[in-house]
Formats: structure tokens, sequence, C-alpha cells
């Protein structure tokens, strides 16, 4: 029972990070391969970046203004002004502008990951060295994986890899998985060494 019991903070961490992601996740699902099945996706990824993180948008939380003004961005341009080069090109102009967002957080030292962890963590521990340290590596390797993602929709683009869509797809699709099972791991990890920590300073 402990044992289960100790995954709480875990899985509660990493659903509050899949809220963040979850516009660009229904994007990614619902874009489809037609015009009208884009601006819907658009649409609804704009609707869900408001409602769903109407709290974080009150937080300042860079990703999910981003997020916001990406989608309106799109909005405007495709389902208003049918920008057809933009359509054509979303799947790379989208990995690049979450790429460009996450790089962003890093190079004005608000890391997004910092913004997410400290809503769990009591505030005399938001300005320790550890804590932001770990935060902003989280950070880089988000922003990592989605210039890859990027690098990825710019192969696509080119005849060295001639592999099918969904390949291109699914890569896309795991980078995003593999991001949110580093971040558990990694906080779970540092989360059990404060507790270690704290348990041993008790004692002594």
């Amino acid at each position: 029972m402990k044992n289960t019991e100790s995954f709480i903070p875990d899985l509660k961490e990493l659903g509050l990070l899949m809220l963040g992601f979850l516009p660009w996740m229904l994007f990614l699902f619902l874009s489809g391969h037609t015009m009208l099945s884009l601006k819907i996706a658009i649409v609804i990824s704009l609707v869900a970046s408001v409602t769903l993180g109407s709290g974080d948008l009150k937080r300042g939380f860079i990703l999910s203004w981003g997020t916001c003004a990406f989608f309106f961005i799109c909005l405007i341009m495709i389902d208003f002004l049918n920008n057809e080069w933009m359509a054509m090109e979303m799947d790379l102009v989208s990995n690049m502008a979450l790429a460009a967002i996450m790089w962003f957080t890093v190079l004005i030292g608000k890391p997004f990951a910092l913004q997410y962890a400290r809503r769990g963590m009591p505030k005399e521990h938001w300005n320790d060295e550890s804590f932001i340290r770990g935060c902003r590596f989280i950070t880089v390797v988000w922003a990592g994986l989605m210039t890859f993602a990027a690098l990825i929709s710019i192969l696509k683009r080119t005849t060295w890899l001639p592999f099918p869509d969904w390949v291109y797809f699914d890569l896309t699709l795991l980078n995003i998985v593999v991001g949110l099972a580093f971040t558990t791991i990694f906080k779970r990890k540092k989360r059990l060494q404060r507790e270690l920590a704290n348990a041993n300073s008790i004692v002594k």
C-alpha cells in the first residue's frame, strides 16, 4: 500500500504536465490530412488551451501563453485567411513553434518545467538551487526533444529517409511520450532523494 501511495504525487504531477500539452496532442491527432480537419483541429486546440489552461494563464505560465498565441495565429492565418503554405507546412511550423517556446523559457531564466513544478512544492523550496537546476535540465531535455521533432519534419521533406507519413507521426508522438516518461522518472528520483535526506536529518 505504501509503494502505491508513493506514486500518487508523481501521477498528479504527470497529469498536470499532460494538461499543459493537451492542446498540442489534440492538434497532433485531429489535424488530419485535409484543410477542413486542420481548421477544426485549430479551433478545438485553441479552445482547449484557453479553457483547460485558464489557471495557468492567470499564473503567467509561458508555455500556456505561447500555446494560446500559436493557435490564435493559426486561426487567423489558416481558418480566416486560408494560407495554404502554412497549412502544408503545419507539422514543421508547430514543432518549431513548440521548440522555440521551450528554448525561450530557458533563455529568459524561467524554464517552463519550473513553473509547473512549483505548484507542488512548498514555497520555502522554490528558490533552492538544486530544484531550479533540475527543472532547467528537464526543460532543456524537452526543448531538445521538440527540436528533434522539428528536424524529423525537415527530413520528411527530403528524399534522404523516404518513410511513410505514419512513421514520422509516430516519431513525433514518441518524442512526447519520452519527454513525459523522463520527466516523471527524473522528478520521482529527486523527490525520493529529498525525502531520504529529510529522514536522515530527523534521525540525526
